[in-house]
């Protein structure tokens, strides 16, 4: 079955790892996760992405903060979809992080997600949804996904009309 390969910068990325986690569990995509950095660890870096095809990734998410230059590492390294998601790890609150990742050159694309734990969901659905294609089963659960998400938007509607109307 295809999976997701989650690459953290650092082991401080976990909690933003783990919102990814739990979203792929949801829709039951496996995932598979590793700690390697651009700067440190270029070589484990560059082995573990060239080799991701083999395990049957079929999307890579790119978790960093600071410099934020793994994604891009990552990209340069495969030809499999990359979604970056950027952390708030320092005094600028992510925006760094977030301007590393959006300007890649020409050829090397990442797709880039909001800073911090919504990004780290999108990532997630994102992933889905590429993986999705001819897979009927996981189709149905995205449809399903989206439906109960509008739902939700409804129910609360209804509920401050509610409310509201009592207020007077």
């Amino acid at each position: 079955m295809s999976k997701v390969g989650i690459i953290m910068g650092s082991k401080s990325d976990i909690e933003i790892a783990e919102k990814v986690m739990d979203t792929l569990d949801e829709f039951g995509v496996e995932w598979e996760v590793t700690v390697s950095s651009a700067h440190r660890t270029p070589e484990k870096t560059a082995d573990w992405v060239k080799n991701a095809p083999h395990r049957g990734v079929k999307v890579i998410v790119a978790i960093a903060g600071a410099a934020a230059h793994l994604a891009g590492v990552v990209a340069s390294e495969t030809y499999i979809p990359v979604l970056a998601v950027p952390v708030a790890s320092t005094s600028l609150q992510g925006m760094d992080a977030l301007l590393s990742m959006v300007q890649m050159p020409g050829g090397v694309p990442v797709a880039t997600m909001a800073i911090g734990k919504a990004g780290a969901k999108n990532a997630a659905i994102f992933s889905v949804q590429i993986i999705s294609a001819g897979d009927e089963i996981l189709e149905k659960k995205l449809l399903d996904y989206k439906k109960e998400m509008a739902e939700k938007v409804y129910k609360d509607d209804e509920e401050i009309q509610r409310r509201l109307k009592n207020r007077g």
